[in-house]
C-alpha cells in the first residue's frame, strides 16, 4: 500500500482518484452487441453466450427443475444463514414504507402523494470471480416489499450452462419471478429492449464489470432507468491510537478481495498505527485463497497520515467513500460530521462484512465519489411517487391570483386562461345566486 504522510489540501485531489477505467472509452465495443440483441434477440444472446462465456445454451431461461435441484444441493447451514438475513434487510427495508399524509397547505387545496411500486424490474446478478447470492438479497427483497408485479434476474451461466446454486435458491426464496443465463452487456440489452423470452423492463439494478456498467449508462440514455452509476468496490477506514491494526488489516483485506479495481484507504491521525497494519496485512494477506487479487488491489490503495481529525473528516467527505469504517474513541460524534458515503460502520464490531451479508442494511452503494449525490439502494429505488392535489372552488380563488401573476411573468398565458376560465364560471354562479336570492 502506498504511505502518503500529512499531504497538503492542494494535492488531496489527485490522492484520492480512484483506480476507475472511464466506461466511455468501452462505448464503441458495448453498442453493437446492444444493437444485435435489440435487432434478433434471443439469437443474439445465443451466440453472445458462447462468444464470451464460452456455453452453448438450449434455452436462456432457468427450469424449474434446475431451481428444485438447486435448493436440494443447497446445505442447511447456508439455507438458514441466507433466510437470517434475508429477515434483518426485509425488516429494515420494510421499516423505509411511509407515504406523505393528505395536508391542507392552505384551507380548502388539498395535496397527497401516493407511492407506486415500478412494475417490472430487472436485477443483474454478477458471476465471474464471486457469485453474488447476497446480492440477490439486497435487490429482490426491498424489490418484493415494494410490491413490483415482475422481477426479472440475468446473472452468466457457467460452462455447463448451470447457475450457482446459491444465487438460484435465494432468488426463488425472494420472489424472483423469472431467471435467465445471461451475463454481460447482452444482459442488459436484454432487459432494456426485451426479447422473446426476456421481458422488458422499466428499471435495472445491480453491479457488474466495466462493460456492464458502460452498457447501462447507455441504455439509461434513451431505454430504462438505472440505479446508479457504478465502479469498482470501495472502503475507507478512520481510525486513531484506540484502532485494533488486527481488525483494520481485516477490514481493508476483505474490501481488497472483491477483486482487482476494489480500493482500500485508511486514513489515520495516529502515525504509529501505519506500520502495525502494515504488518497485519502481510501476515494476514498470507492465508487468503484469493490473496493475488487482493495483493494487486492494494497496488493502488493507500494508507494517509492526516494529523488532526477534523482534516481527515473533510478529506472523507471529499473521497465519499462507498463504505466507511470509524474506528475512533468518540465514533459516534465523529459519524454526525459525515456528510457523503454510501454506508457507515461505527466501532470495533462492525465490519463491513455485517453489511454486505445480514445487519439489514443494503450493500449496493453509490461508488466513485458518487455517495455526494447518491443514496444506496432503499425500498424507494423500487417505487415511484406520484402526487395528487384537489383544489375546491374556494381553494382556487385563493390561489388564483398568485398563479396568475406567476403566469403572466413568465409569459405563459394559457397557463393563466385555465384558471381565469374557472373563475368565470365561479362569479356566474355567484351572481345567478344572489339573483334568485333576490
Amino acid at each position: 500500500m502506498q504511505v502518503i504522510k500529512n499531504p497538503a489540501v492542494e494535492t488531496w485531489d489527485s490522492i484520492l482518484k480512484r483506480p476507475v477505467m472511464d466506461t466511455t472509452r468501452l462505448f464503441a465495443t458495448v453498442q453493437p452487441i446492444l444493437d444485435a440483441v435489440r435487432d434478433r434477440g434471443d439469437e443474439a444472446l445465443l451466440e453472445y453466450e458462447q462468444q464470451f462465456d464460452h456455453v452453448t445454451l438450449d434455452a436462456l431461461q432457468v427450469t424449474e427443475a434446475e431451481i428444485t435441484e438447486a435448493t436440494t444441493k443447497i446445505p442447511h447451514q447456508l439455507k438458514e444463514a441466507i433466510s437470517q438475513a434475508k429477515r434483518n434487510i426485509q425488516k429494515f427495508h420494510e421499516a423505509q414504507e411511509d407515504e406523505l399524509p393528505y395536508m391542507e397547505v392552505i384551507p380548502q387545496v388539498r395535496c397527497w402523494q401516493k407511492r407506486i411500486p415500478i412494475q417490472k424490474v430487472g436485477l443483474y446478478i454478477p458471476g465471474g470471480t464471486a457469485p453474488l447470492f447476497s446480492t440477490v438479497l439486497m435487490l429482490a427483497v426491498p424489490a418484493q416489499i415494494a410490491g413490483c408485479e415482475e422481477i426479472v434476474l440475468c446473472t452468466p451461466p457457467d460452462k455447463e450452462g448451470k447457475v450457482y446454486d446459491a444465487v438460484l435458491y435465494t432468488a426463488h426464496l425472494c420472489g424472483v419471478t423469472k431467471i435467465f443465463k445471461i451475463g454481460g452487456a447482452q444482459a442488459i440489452a436484454a432487459m432494456a429492449f426485451g426479447t422473446n423470452s426476456v421481458p422488458k423492463v422499466n428499471k435495472i439494478f445491480g453491479p457488474g464489470n466495466q462493460y456492464v456498467n458502460a452498457a447501462k449508462q447507455l441504455v439509461g440514455l434513451n431505454e430504462v432507468a438505472i440505479d446508479m452509476p457504478a465502479g469498482p468496490s470501495e472502503v475507507a477506514i478512520l481510525a486513531d491510537s484506540m484502532a485494533r491494526p488486527k481488525y483494520i488489516a481485516a477490514d481493508l483485506l476483505s474490501q481488497a478481495e472483491h477483486g482487482v479495481d476494489s480500493q482500500s484507504v485508511l486514513f489515520t491521525v495516529d502515525e504509529e498505527l501505519i506500520d502495525q497494519v502494515l504488518v497485519e496485512l502481510e501476515v494476514q494477506l498470507d492465508l487468503l485463497p484469493r490473496k493475488d487479487l487482493a495483493q494487486q488491489a492494494l497496488k493502488h490503495s493507500k494508507i494517509i497520515y492526516i494529523p488532526k481529525i477534523e482534516d481527515a473528516i473533510r478529506m472523507i467527505n471529499e473521497y465519499a467513500p462507498e463504505h466507511l469504517i470509524i474506528m475512533t474513541k468518540n465514533y459516534t460524534v465523529v459519524a454526525e460530521r459525515i456528510v457523503n458515503a454510501g454506508s457507515v460502520f461505527l466501532g470495533d464490531f462492525s465490519p463491513e462484512s455485517a453489511g454486505d451479508y445480514a445487519s439489514g442494511t443494503n450493500h449496493t452503494l453509490p461508488t466513485n465519489g458518487f455517495a455526494k449525490a447518491y443514496s444506496g439502494i432503499t425500498l424507494d429505488s423500487f417505487t415511484k411517487k406520484i402526487s395528487f392535489q384537489e383544489l375546491s372552488r374556494d381553494g382556487l380563488m385563493m390561489l388564483s391570483n398568485a398563479i396568475e401573476i406567476m403566469a403572466e411573468n413568465e409569459q405563459l398565458t394559457a397557463h393563466k386562461n385555465a384558471v381565469e376560465i374557472r373563475l368565470e364560471r365561479i362569479y356566474r354562479e355567484d351572481e345567478d345566486d344572489l339573483s334568485w336570492r333576490h
